[in-house]
């Protein structure tokens, strides 16, 4: 079974309740009904009833019925969400009103339902750019706990199953934080540990990439890694996680065998955490063209409950997709 049929039929067995915001959208719409006719998750539309019920008659779908639509202006728990929206931000002067007003932009009245427990994730994004998706979240769910920063990973699925867990690398952070110090890298080595297992599946094996392979140079940016490393070992004792590698010691046994003799993770790494956005954007990009490697992603994480971004030129398979990987993030959250 391919790994995005694994993470759809997990989903199905969660049944968690995923809202959407972007209720109008044709796309958001047409995934949202094959989401329920497969069962992968419970869908929460958020949308004028009466508009969303006829936009989904005029596509011909036939299960929206089935979803939950919360009318944004007037639904029996909007007052309940202002005065949270209060309690939560009232060190930043959020008002009554300005919450008033507020809660009736989708992507607000989202998080809020996830931050009241009404909904476990979300999937917006197909009509809304990043920071207009991100910012509710990190005001309203903020991030896990001992974690501070949100970074994005990508699941790389490889024609060559010689590499990684037959043919699966995740990297990160290749969508979010530009320049992570020490111990956000670490978090970040940490986090995505933890989207691996629950997306993935297996066991994650991770390598800290750097230029330098176990103290084959010497320099400030080598030595970031290396202190990340030692940081999120304390994190996470349980891990598999070495640094600093290169990436052909960290994924190539002959190559890591030579360059790092009796590791663990040389030649055998799954995960690969980047120094930088520089680093982790280019190297998932030139893997996908130069590999013909499918990317899976961005999967945000670090968040203390799972919202993911969609890009502006998704698919409705996409967004299926998205919506079953942001579920299976759920599920792993105790």
């Amino acid at each position: 079974m391919e790994l995005l049929d694994k993470i759809k039929e997990n989903a199905k067995r969660l049944r968690k309740k995923i809202v959407l915001p972007e209720g109008y959208e044709e796309r958001t719409l047409k995934a949202a009904d094959i989401c329920i006719e497969e069962g992968i998750a419970s869908i929460v539309l958020i949308g004028n009833p009466d508009e969303v019920h006829a936009h989904a008659k005029s596509l011909g779908l036939k299960n929206i019925d089935k979803a939950e639509i919360v009318d944004p202006k007037k639904h029996p728990k909007k007052e309940q969400y202002i005065n949270l929206m209060v309690e939560l931000r009232k060190h930043k002067g959020m008002t009554y009103e300005e919450a008033s007003r507020l809660i009736e932009d989708p992507l607000y009245l989202g998080v809020l339902m996830i931050k009241s427990g009404d909904a476990d994730g979300e999937v917006s994004g197909a009509d809304h750019a990043t920071g207009d998706v991100l910012r509710p979240a990190f005001h309203y769910i903020k991030t896990s706990p001992g974690i501070s920063v949100v970074s994005g990973a990508f699941i790389m699925i490889l024609p060559d199953k010689n590499f990684g867990e037959n043919g699966i690398l995740v990297y990160a952070d290749g969508a979010v934080h530009p320049d992570p110090n020490e111990r956000e890298l670490a978090e970040i080595a940490v986090t995505t540990a933890k989207t691996t297992r629950a997306i993935c599946g297996f066991e994650p094996k991770i390598a800290m990439l750097s230029f330098s392979t176990m103290g084959s140079a010497s320099h400030p940016m080598v030595d970031k890694v290396v202190n990340a490393t030692k940081i999120a070992r304390e994190m996470a004792p349980d891990l598999l996680i070495e640094g600093e590698l290169q990436a052909d010691a960290a994924l190539i046994e002959s190559i890591g065998q030579k360059k790092a003799p009796g590791s663990k993770i040389a030649g055998k790494a799954n995960v690969l955490i980047f120094p930088d956005l520089n680093c982790g954007n280019i190297a998932y990009k030139l893997t996908q063209r130069l590999a013909h490697a499918e990317a899976i992603g961005p999967i945000l994480q670090g968040m203390a409950a799972p919202v993911n971004d969609l890009s502006r030129g998704c698919s409705v398979s996409d967004i299926v997709s998205v919506i079953a990987i942001t579920a299976n993030q759920a599920g792993a959250i105790k």
